[in-house]
């Protein structure tokens, strides 16, 4: 189940950039993945050779566009085994999808009173959307708590989701990168009659994604961090509950028929695909889960534990009470991330000190304040793998770490 990572890197064009006569080490693929070829060429091809609006002409170009954003719908809905295609709605990213389904769904189904649950390892993008609707009617926010071990507590789940329209949660944390139990816990949601929506941004590119073995109600995720481009997410959800909602933008695309006195919605779909879309960045997703599916997702999550099972070792033994990593210490609980807090240096400090050496790693919060203040620091520094990374990357992290080290504990 090994990967050739040497091989894989050769088709990721940025990977190959040498600075001040160093080598690039990428390790913010939470943040956003590098692109390999087969992506760039794709969005290129599009315009290069069939730039033409979609499902509005009759011409050869305008065809052969039509034909390159249903095929992406094709591709992401047997990406995520989706029981059809009218399930997979394109948007910019995951953060519209969510705030999709909170200005639809939500206004329409949740009521003064009414009860919404999350977890305390959200990105800001599945929570300032709920603050806004809470606000909005007066709903109840309820929170999952994050153990010492960095899984989610679920001793009182059951308590939580007593009343609750909506569970809403991560299916991987970007911060600590652990699994959450998507399963169970939509399962539990279920029992007690709320929906559920998985924000799968970390998720899906690091692990195969079944929706409905998942057994959520909606879905989200976002191409940039999937080997596509920036511009184009997905909303998957189930048939009979996108029907039911009221569209998200107006304008066209979305309509079926317009008068003086009102509309009438287009079909799934479109019906929230108002206006002018994404064709070229959807060419690239397209790309991406080519890409994807011919390494196959089974071994990128295999990749991914026996990486992340080395750089756990490897840094605790390295730097022993000067590193506090945070999430599971188990590699196959988590996905390819790693924040830590680093003795005597701040993480900005750290990052600009790796970035000498051409490493990249992230600094800040993470959006994710609310489990900032769960760990009691104000930031960390995480570094993220991905199928292009190796242990080679993590040995020259370890080297940049020692560094820091040297800078701000000499002794």
């Amino acid at each position: 189940m090994n990967l050739d990572v040497n091989r894989i890197k050769q088709d990721f064009p940025v990977l190959q950039r040498v600075i001040n006569g160093k080598s690039l080490v990428y390790l913010d693929s939470a943040n956003t993945s590098q692109k390999p070829d087969s992506v760039i060429s794709a969005m290129g091809d599009y315009y290069n050779n069939s730039n033409a609006n979609v499902h509005r002409g009759s011409y050869q170009l305008a065809n052969e566009a039509t034909a390159i954003l249903e095929s992406a719908r094709d591709k992401v809905a047997g990406f995520i085994n989706a029981n059809n295609r009218q399930e997979v709605i394109f948007v910019k990213n995951a953060t519209e999808a969510i705030n999709l389904v909170s200005n639809t769904w939500g206004r329409v189904n949740l009521n003064q009173g009414d009860v919404i649950v999350l977890t305390e390892l959200e990105h800001h993008a599945n929570i300032v959307p709920w603050h806004m609707l809470a606000k909005e009617k007066e709903i109840e926010i309820r929170w999952v708590k994050v153990g010492d071990d960095g899984h989610l507590d679920l001793s009182n789940f059951d308590t939580l989701i007593d009343g609750a329209k909506l569970l809403s949660f991560a299916a991987m944390s970007n911060v600590l990168g652990t699994f959450t139990p998507v399963k169970e816990m939509s399962e539990r949601a279920h029992t007690a009659g709320a929906k559920v929506l998985i924000d799968a941004s970390q998720y899906t590119p690091h692990s195969q994604t079944d929706v409905q073995e998942l057994g959520a109600d909606f879905l989200t995720f976002t191409g940039h961090k999937l080997l596509g481009p920036m511009g184009i997410g997905v909303l998957w959800g189930k048939e009979e509950i996108l029907d039911a909602m009221p569209p998200f933008l107006g304008g066209g695309e979305m309509i079926l028929n317009v008068t003086k006195e009102g509309f009438s919605t287009n079909d799934l779909p479109w019906k929230f695909e108002a206006g002018t879309p994404m064709v070229a960045e959807a060419a690239g997703l397209g790309a991406a889960i080519d890409y994807l599916n011919e390494i196959g997702m089974d071994k990128v999550r295999s990749h991914e534990i026996s990486l992340m099972d080395y750089a756990l070792t490897k840094l605790q033994n390295d730097f022993g009470d000067s590193i506090t990593i945070y999430g599971p210490k188990d590699a196959t609980e988590r996905g390819g991330v790693l924040s830590f807090s680093f003795e005597g240096a701040h993480p900005h400090d750290i990052a600009q000190i790796l970035d000498e050496d051409n490493i990249c790693i992230r600094a800040g919060h993470h959006c994710a304040k609310p489990l900032m203040q769960v760990l009691g620091v104000g930031a960390t520094s995480r570094a993220s793998a991905y199928l292009y990374n190796d242990e080679s990357d993590i040995d020259v992290l370890a080297e940049g770490l020692r560094k820091v080290r040297d800078i701000f504990n000499p002794n």
